[in-house]
Formats: structure tokens, sequence, C-alpha cells
């Protein structure tokens, strides 16, 4: 009995123990598509913190399991899988690929697509992917991103807008710019006067992604807008269910990189001593003056943000977001300054048949713009005068008088004085917004109809005011107040449906619509000098233009196999006359999804490979003047009146017209490929194109008496741009702590004039009046620079008006210049890496241009050695003087092939270094980062930057070096 109770007493003791029983689970993780094993795996019973990760042979073991405990598998591009504990003391764990990468949405007209349905040439840069550090503007987040796509800044002005290429130049005299469609809303590419960037009006912060549309089979479905491409801005959406908060600052320093290289104030007294007669000696001054660093000075910036999204209720998201940066520009003076808000909200009603998304973006902005005639006369002005001038009468400003104690006509302003004697301010606002309703039909639900109405308004107000200080010529001078107002208003109405269903291995998504977009442009100026000499002083423009489209596409997909799409747009432009004014632009596309064949379909290696071909049309008149095809009246300008008696009338001119402008016509071939190889650790795209455009428009010369003008706006030519883009992705590492990305591309692209039956001479200079550079030819790339080959001697060195002959006719004229070169890369490049370590993260981003040249403007007008005496006064040289020793300029001086300089480069744009503490209070994370920017420039161009826009260095606004810190605080 007492055996009996004690064996008892054991067993109830023990009873409790085994429902409690801690066991130990061992195992290995694979990759289910390879059988290789996967290190750095987090194996977690969920709901504790007890973990481990598994070694380098894809083993773990992890102890104190309990029956019903949830072991949960993770990695990063994998699927987590979740697993019911029940007793097992081995676990073997088989990891699939995680498929989201491929089925990203990616943006596109009038709907969305996955990325593996995609068949036209479209890549995207989202928020994880984007530029980080002090970005104002949206352009920068992507420079350097996207094979085929160039992003130029117009310099280092503070809140300087970009020129964005795709695929080339794409026209002769109409923009080049692609098509922005913000939200649904296409933009105009007009900015109102007083706005640095027509892209300034979103916060950088409010952006989800970013998806460049190259090829016109993926462009066309936006007709004639799309002519050079398109970029689908998609800005962040409200999500989740509690609402969440994000407040990010940061404080930056702008510091100038480098200066005109010119002739220091002992250079030059020792340069006047040697070349200048007794009256050049005495006019020498006696200090030593960099006048570049009296106008340029370290500059600081700041920038704001605060944002939320959560859910209202249960069935309205919502994201709103405040935003403000104050930056000012290395020219001293000059400010930017934004303040942003937007607000979204998708409220969805019935069963979620219907669907309203509503978007509200404001801005305002206020600017004063440094004097930047300034830069120019800091590298003019002579280096041996001191700033001030107590005899002055302009301030008490040096300034170079006459004998009758003004500024001498021929001689360049105090550069110090001219940035404090001009006001130059504006004020900016702008609003855009949409609201558009999505419903699906509850009788047939694969069918949707859609509704887009949207308002893209903005106005500035503007003046120039500058003092009766300013060193002037005039002797009655007593300052001017010049005033504008702008104010530019673009309407959209969109409506289409669009159906979508699946039957058995086919799928078809089917949209057809209609599209009203006008634009209106309303301008007013006032100026006080030509009011004051009884001349017309007021100017008043108005403008408006409309856009009537029908559009539709055509998707099908058969067993995620073999994919076809057609597009068809019909546009309507009131630019054009009303027998041209329809233009039809069709596109086609096939892609072959090789991966899901048979014969790749249980591939370890192939994640994706995918064969697109793609043909298109689009037509551009993007840039046209209004109504040109009608007759219009010009009043003449102040002074020029017709005397009747002792009146003096006002009289109106014809302006030149042409009644039969039509389209520019651009039809694109391309084949692409894009693959996933590895468990999609290394992908891209390859893509060849060719680009033919038909009817080019260009201004150019017409026959005496056959028009109002000697030359007009007229379809006179034809242009190719052919190349090939390839991009790839790398994932060297990638653990559970440390990973490490690299992203590379690279482009070639080559533009040729094929047909042009005149050619149009371009690109302005300085030197001599009217003088220009560049040449479009056929059978030459557009504005390639028209030149004289210059002749050295056995030093190597440049001999002052000795050129080749090259017709042989023992003369040396215009017959002899011939086209060299021009200012677009042939190779663009693009590498950027990313690395995490536990809570550190670095961004590295460098990109190269090879091929391009530039004409150095500064050093062709500035540096012959009669400059720094003629007229009285003394001026400065360019440092090339020391280099070619050129006495006097002429147009051939000017126009020589010496100053076409290789601007190839290689940059170092973006070191971020970021450091993320984790619960610094509840559910929240603090990101704490520094940032470097414009860190390095590699090249062998002479000038102060080899990146310019249209290849023209002249009084460029130097792009400063940033240094910038930064918080970003989730909670």
């Amino acid at each position: 009995m007492r055996t009996l109770f004690k064996s008892t007493l054991f067993l109830l003791f023990m009873l409790p123990m085994s429902f409690f029983a801690q066991n130990t689970v061992s195992g290995t993780v694979t990759e289910s598509a390879t059988g290789l094993p996967v290190p750095g795996v987090n194996v977690i019973v969920q709901g504790t913190t007890n973990g481990t990760i598994s070694n380098f042979d894809g083993e773990y073991s992890i102890e104190n399991v309990s029956d019903g405990d949830i072991l949960s598998f993770s990695f990063l591009g994998f699927a987590t899988q979740e697993i019911t504990y029940s007793g097992q003391s081995t676990l073997d764990i088989q990891l699939e690929e995680d498929s989201a990468a491929l089925d990203e949405v990616v943006v596109i007209g009038y709907g969305s697509v996955s990325k593996k349905d995609a068949t036209g040439a479209v890549d995207q840069v989202s928020t994880e992917d984007f530029n980080q550090g002090p970005v104002q503007t949206a352009g920068q987040l992507i420079t350097g991103k996207v094979a085929g796509v160039s992003v130029t800044s117009g310099g280092g002005a503070p809140g300087e807008g970009q020129t964005i290429n795709i695929r080339g130049q794409g026209s002769l005299s109409l923009t080049s710019s692609p098509l922005i469609v913000v939200d649904g809303i296409p933009l105009s590419n007009d900015a109102v006067g007083g706005s640095r960037n027509a892209l300034d009006f979103i916060n950088p912060s409010d952006i989800e992604s970013m998806t460049i549309l190259k090829d016109a089979s993926s462009t066309a479905i936006y007709g004639s807008r799309a002519a050079n491409g398109v970029i689908m801005i998609t800005t962040k959406k409200g999500k989740g269910n509690e609402f969440k908060f994000n407040l990010s600052t940061s404080t930056t320093v702008y510091t100038p990189t480098d200066y005109v290289d010119v002739l220091n104030g002992d250079q030059f007294r020792t340069l006047i001593n040697e070349i200048g007669d007794d009256a050049a000696i005495e006019r020498l001054g006696n200090t030593n003056t960099d006048w570049q660093d009296e106008i340029y000075t370290t500059s600081f910036g700041s920038e704001h943000n605060l944002s939320t999204t959560g859910r209202v209720g249960d069935f309205m998201p919502v994201r709103a977001s405040l935003g403000y940066t104050d930056q000012d520009g290395v020219l001293r003076g000059d400010n930017f300054t934004r303040t942003t808000a937007s607000i979204n909200l998708r409220p969805s009603f019935l069963d979620s048949h219907l669907t309203v998304e509503l978007n509200g973006r404001g801005m305002y902005t206020e600017n004063t713009f440094a004097n930047r005639d300034a830069i120019g006369s800091s590298v003019d002005f002579d280096p041996t005068q001191s700033v001030f001038d107590e005899n002055s009468p302009f301030g008490g400003y040096f300034t170079w008088l006459n004998s009758e104690n003004v500024q001498n006509s021929l001689a360049p302003t105090n550069p110090v004085a001219l940035l404090a004697f001009k006001d130059d301010t504006s004020e900016v606002r702008r609003f855009i917004g949409n609201a558009k309703v999505d419903y699906d039909f509850h009788f047939l639900p694969e069918l949707t109809a859609t509704v887009n109405v949207g308002l893209d308004k903005s106005n500035a107000n503007g003046r120039v005011v500058t003092s009766d200080q300013m060193p002037s010529s005039a002797q009655d001078w007593n300052g001017s107040y010049n005033s504008y107002s702008n104010e530019n208003t673009n309407k959209l109405f969109d409506a289409y449906l669009t159906y979508d269903n699946d039957f058995d291995v086919h799928s078809v998504n089917a949209v057809a619509g209609y599209s009203y977009q006008s634009f209106e442009n309303d301008n007013y100026s006032y100026d006080s000098e030509l009011e004051e000499d009884g001349l017309d002083f007021e100017f008043i423009d108005k403008a408006k233009s409309v856009l009537l489209s029908y559009f539709g596409r055509f998707n099908y997909n058969f067993d995620n196999r073999y994919l076809f799409t057609a597009t068809m747009r019909a546009d309507s432009s009131s630019k054009l006359n009303p027998d041209d004014r329809w233009g039809y632009f069709p596109s086609f596309a096939l892609a072959w999804n090789l991966n899901n064949e048979n014969f790749l379909e249980s591939s370890a290696v192939v994640d994706q490979l995918k064969l697109r071909v793609g043909y298109g049309e689009i037509g551009n008149v993007n840039g046209l003047g209004d109504y040109n095809f009608l007759t219009k009246y010009a009043g003449s300008i102040g002074g020029a009146s017709y005397q009747l008696g002792n009146q003096f009338y006002q009289t109106y001119r014809p302006e030149p017209l042409n009644k039969d402008l039509r389209w520019e016509v651009g039809k694109t071939y391309n084949l692409g490929l894009d693959y996933g190889l590895f468990s999609n650790r290394i992908s891209g795209s390859v893509n060849v194109y060719l680009k033919e455009t038909e009817d080019l428009i260009s201004f150019v010369t017409v026959d005496p008496f056959t028009n109002f003008a000697n030359a007009i706006d007229d379809n006179i030519g034809d242009m190719e741009n052919r190349g090939i883009e390839f991009e790839i992705n790398v994932v060297p590492v990638r653990k559970e702590n440390f990973n490490w990305s690299i992203g590379y591309n690279i482009s070639y692209n080559e533009n040729e004039i094929t047909n042009l039956p005149d050619e149009v001479q371009v690109g302005g200079i300085n030197g001599g009046t009217g003088n220009t550079i560049q040449l479009h030819k056929e059978g030459f790339a557009p504005f390639s620079y028209w030149v004289f080959k210059q002749v050295y001697d056995e030093n190597g060195r440049p001999v002052e008006g000795a050129y080749v002959d090259r017709n042989g006719d023992n003369e040396i004229n215009d017959d002899d210049k011939y086209l060299y070169k021009d200012p677009y890369a042939d190779i663009s490049m693009g590498l950027n890496t990313n690395l995490n370590y536990k809570s550190w993260d670095l961004a590295i981003v460098t990109r190269a241009n090879l091929g391009n040249y530039a004409y150095n403007n500064m050093a062709s007008s500035k540096s012959f050695e009669t400059r720094a005496t003629a007229n009285a006064i003394l001026r400065n040289l360019q440092s090339d003087y020391y280099n070619s020793g050129f006495v006097t300029t002429t147009e051939t001086n000017l126009s020589s092939d010496y100053y076409v300089q290789d601007a190839s480069f290689f940059k170092l744009d973006n070191i971020t270094l970021g450091y993320t503490l984790p619960e610094i209070f509840k559910e929240s994370t603090l990101r704490i980062y520094g940032s470097a920017l414009n860190v390095l420039t590699v090249t062998d161009y002479e000038g102060l930057d080899p990146e310019i826009s249209g290849g023209i260095d002249n009084n460029f606004y130097p792009r400063p070096r940033t240094f910038a810190i930064g918080a970003n605080l989730n909670f």
C-alpha cells in the first residue's frame, strides 16, 4: 500500500511536467530552388525573444521549444515560413524565393502592371533606392540610377532645376524633356516667371516612386506629350490601421569647390608692366583682390518635414505632410525658401466597389535671386583694385569712371556692387490636385469606370529693384523698377473604362478612354525706365492651348508565358492648323517569359528571363508656340512710331506664320531582355533601341518676300537616336546582419541628323556680336561644334590666326570650318552601392560620362592680351592666356577647335552614412546620418565644371560641395 501511494504521488508530480516539456529542435535551412544551404536565417519562437541564426552550412539548433509553439524562419529575399511545433527533434526547412520583386506593381499610363508582365522598356526607382542626403528637387532622386536617363542640373543655385533627357536629344528646337505625370496629372513643361524649377512644387520626401517609361510601346498611351519619354511620379499614400508619424530634419553646409582660373593681383600687375603703356600702368591699383572670393561664400540650409499616415475608421486611409526648406546659395544674397503641404485621402464605399482618391498639394516659395552678372564680372575685374573707393559716386564702390564722372560704358561693373544694389525677389504659389473615382460595376466587377479630374494652378509675383547707387554710364540714372506677374492654369479631365479578367490560362486587360487638357497662360510685366522715356511700359500676353485625345490599350497574357500589348492614341492639338491637327500614334509590343517554359521552369539558376520587342510612334509639338498657323499682329516697340503731322502713332506688323506646320513624329524600335538569376541576387535588363524622328521642327530661314520674317518654324528634316542600355543589380552578401548590394548601369547613345536641307547655326557665345559655335547639319549630331582646325607649333602651342585650309583655296573662311564633337556623352554610367551592417547603413553614388565635349567660352572670350588694357580700363584675363598667348580676339579665334575640350568626367556624387537607434521609445526608430554631395570630380576639362548643359561654358553658377547632418524619427 505504501509503495502504491509513493508511485501515485510520483506520477501526479511528473504529470504537469510532461505538459510543459521543453525540447530542442535542430535542422538545416536550404533554398527550395537550388538545395543550397542558407546561412543567417532568423529562427525564432513567435511571440518570444527565444531565437537563433543558421550557420554557414544552413544548420540551426533552438532550445526550449514546446508543443504548439510556432517557429518562424525568415531571411531577406525569401518568403517567411511558419511551422507549428509538434514534438519533432529534427526540422529541415526549404525557403521559397520571395516573389514580391517580380510581382512589384509598376505604374504606367492609365493603370498599372506587375513588373513580370511589363512588355515595354520600364524602370522604377522607389523610396529605398532614391539618392539620399539633402535633396531639393525630384530629379536629384534618380541621378545616375537609370540607364539612358541623363539628369543635369542647370548650376549650383539653390532650388536649381535639372535638364532631364531620356535616350538623347529628341528634337532640334522643341523641348527634349520627358513628360512628367504626378499622380495621374500630366504637367506642363512651362514654369511661371519667378520660379527656379518647374518641379520644385513637390517635396521629394513625399515621393514614393518614379517610373521611367523609355520606349514608344510604353509611352504611346500618352501620345504627343510623350515623345521624349515619360516619368511617372507616384506620391506616398495612406496605409496601415493606426496613425504613424515621421519627422525628419537636416542642416546643410554648402562650400564653393573651385573658381574660374584667372590671374591674381601680382600676376596681373606683372603683365601690365610688360605689355601696357604708361597710362595703363598708371591705372594699376595697389591691392590684391580675389573678386570671386568676394562674391562667393560658405552658405547654410535646413529642411524639416513632418508626415502622418493611417486610417480614419475602417474605410479611409489618410496621409498628410508638411515641409519647409530654407537654402542660401554660395553666391552671396541667393536664397530659396519653400513651404509645402499635401494630403491624400482614399475612402472606399459600397463594399469597396467605389473608391475615391483625393490628392491635394500646395507650395509657396520665396526667392531672392542674386545678380548672376556678378559671376562674369568677377572674372573680368581688375584684381589690383580694392572693392571700395571713398571717392566713388556709386555708393563708395570702385568704378571705372569716364571724364563725365559716370561709369565707362565699356567697363565691367564692380561685382560686389552688382550684388549689393540689385534686389530681385519673387513669390510663387502652386496648387496641384486631383479627384479620381473608380467604380467596379456590381453586375460585372471585372469592368471599372474611372474619372480623373485635375487642376494645376500656379501664379507668381516678382520685382527687380535696381538702386540709383548702381554704377551706370547714364548721366540721368536714378534707378529702375521692374515687376511682373504670371499665372498658369492646367485643367485635366480623363474618363476611361478598364476591363480586367482571367480565363483559365488567358488574361485580358483592356483600357479605352477620353482625355481633355487645357493650358492657359496670363503674363504681365512693367518697366519703369520705359515709362520715364514715354514709351510703352506695360506688356500683357495671354495664351491658351488645348489637347483633345482618345486612347486605348489592350494587354493579353497567355499562361504567363506570352504577352502582347497594343495601344492607340489620337491627339488633336490647337497649336496646329485644323487640317493637320489630328495625329494618330499606335504601338505594339510582344514579350516572352522564357523562365515559365518547361525547359527553364525548374531551373536552379534562372528566376526571370523575359524577351521583349516593341514598336511605337509618338508625335511632338511640345515647346511650339501657340497659333503659329494664324496671322498675328504685334505692336511696334517703344520709340518705333509713325509720324502723321505732329502726331506719332504706334504701328502693328504681322508676325511670321506657317500654315503647314504638322507633327514631329518619332518611330521607336526596342529589343529588350530582363533577367533575374540565383534567387534574383543578380538581376537587370538589356535594351537596344532605334528612334527615327521625321518632320523635325526647326527655326529656319526662308526666301525673301515669302513671309513676314526671314525665319520661321518649319518641318524640315529627320533625325536618328540609336543605342544600347545595360543594367545589373547584384547582392554579393545577404545575411541577417549584413547586406551588400551593387547597382551598375551603362548606356551608349548615338544621335545623328539624317535629313536636313539647310544648315542651321545655333549656340550663341560671348565674344564679338552675334557669334555662334554650333551647327545642325545632315550626317552629324545636333549641336555639333562648327570650328576651324587650329594649327600648333613644334611645342604644341596654338599659333594665333593659323588654321588648316581644309579646302585648299588659300583662304581661311567659313568654308574651312568643320564639325568637331558635340556636347552629348557617347557613354554614360552610374555605379551605386548600399551596405547595411546591423544598425549601420552606407550608400555611395557615382557617375561617369565619356565622349562629351564642352566649348570653353570663358577661355575663348577672356584670355587674349589686348583685352587687358583696351578702352582706357584694365580687365583681368582668364589663365589660358599663358597657354595660348593670343594677343587679339577675332571671329576665327573664337571659332578655333582649341577651345572645344574633352569634358568626360567621373563624379563621386553622394556618400551617406547612417545609424538607426531602435525603440528609443515605444514603437519608434531614430536614424541619424551624415551626407556629402559633389564630393569629387575627375576630369581633363580645363574649365570650372565639365558637366555643362548645352555644352557652352560661360558664366556658370558653380555647383557647391555639400555636407549635411540629419535625423529621421518614426513613431
